[in-house]
């Protein structure tokens, strides 16, 4: 009786204790289911992506050549980078392919876009062609785009010289240094454009068509209304494409390795291909790694400069 007389006045303290600690239990519950299903994919994205990069911060200080012992380089592999005209020129080629690529794939992205969203005869045809590039073998239409851009017997040379063009000035594509990168352009930009038309496809069908009816009743023709409600209501939709252009560009590799492996020369040679050719080829891993870590801060940097425009629009 005395027990439950002193539980029974302490009722409202006890209650509010033992619901507070109710709550806590439930909380670390929750928050460990949480963490259950989060730690799988976690525990692989610390192994094999943010180990590593953590590894190559450090790598850049070191010389190593991967069998032997590491040695402290302190800021060598930094000043090796201004003495370095291979490292100059994939440089300047990363930036040359990203200003012009990028644009390109934006604009051409967008054309296709609204082309393909007018009700037209075979439009899920077309929509579904523009998109295969994007998800076929690389190596298979790396293959292919060598052959029609065959200086000697390609059809694109041939269609030119059926046009008139004097097969001395005929291009050399991949061949030629002075064409090489243009030949890379074009196949980053046919590759790539089909994804992004999806996703302005996707920004275009959520654009209000109220906004176009009252443009026309206001006596807009076409080009006025694309430029005046079709690309400011896209505006998310493009800052998005231009980011996501962006780093892709800077981070191209696999259509230089398979069409001019960095050549002729060093006419096509980017940051990722040095990069790789310095890790893999000569198998200077600390060097290789500075370059991978100006990459990373030159990326960065870009994006940040990026979103904050975006801010300010």
């Amino acid at each position: 009786m005395a027990n439950s007389t002193i539980a029974a006045g302490d009722t409202p303290i006890v209650t509010r204790r033992r619901k507070v600690v109710s709550r806590r239990r439930r909380r670390v519950q929750d928050a460990l289911v949480a963490y259950s299903f989060i730690a799988p994919n976690f525990l692989g994205f610390a192994v094999f992506t943010l180990g590593p990069i953590l590894f190559a911060f450090v790598l850049a200080f070191m010389h190593w050549d991967g069998s032997n012992a590491m040695t402290f380089a302190g800021l060598d592999n930094f000043w090796r980078l201004f003495e370095d005209k291979a490292f100059i020129a994939a440089f300047w080629n990363t930036i040359i392919y990203t200003v012009v690529s990028v644009p390109a794939t934006l604009a051409c992205a967008l054309g296709l876009a609204i082309l393909l969203n007018q009700k037209i005869l075979g439009r899920d045809f077309f929509r579904t062609a523009m998109f295969f590039p994007y998800v076929a073998s690389l190596v298979a239409v790396a293959v292919v785009w060598n052959m029609i851009f065959n200086p000697e017997m390609g059809p694109v040379n041939m269609l030119l010289y059926t046009l008139g063009l004097d097969p001395k000035d005929m291009p050399g594509w991949a061949a030629d240094r002075h064409w090489a990168m243009v030949t890379v352009i074009l196949f980053g930009v046919w590759k790539s454009m089909g994804y992004f038309m999806v996703i302005y496809l996707a920004g275009l069908q959520g654009i209000n068509s109220e906004l176009y009816e009252a443009a026309d009743l206001d006596g807009a023709n076409a080009w006025q209304k694309f430029l005046y409600v079709t690309v400011p209501q896209l505006g998310p939709t493009t800052f998005f494409v231009t980011v996501m252009l962006t780093i892709q560009s800077f981070k191209v590799f696999d259509q230089i390795y398979m069409i001019t492996q960095g050549g002729p020369g060093t006419s096509t040679l980017v940051l990722v291909y040095h990069i790789y050719n310095e890790a893999f080829v000569s198998w200077d891993l600390g060097y290789s790694s500075m370059i991978a870590l100006v990459l990373f801060f030159l990326v960065l940097g870009i994006t940040v400069i990026q979103f904050r425009r975006q801010k300010e629009d």
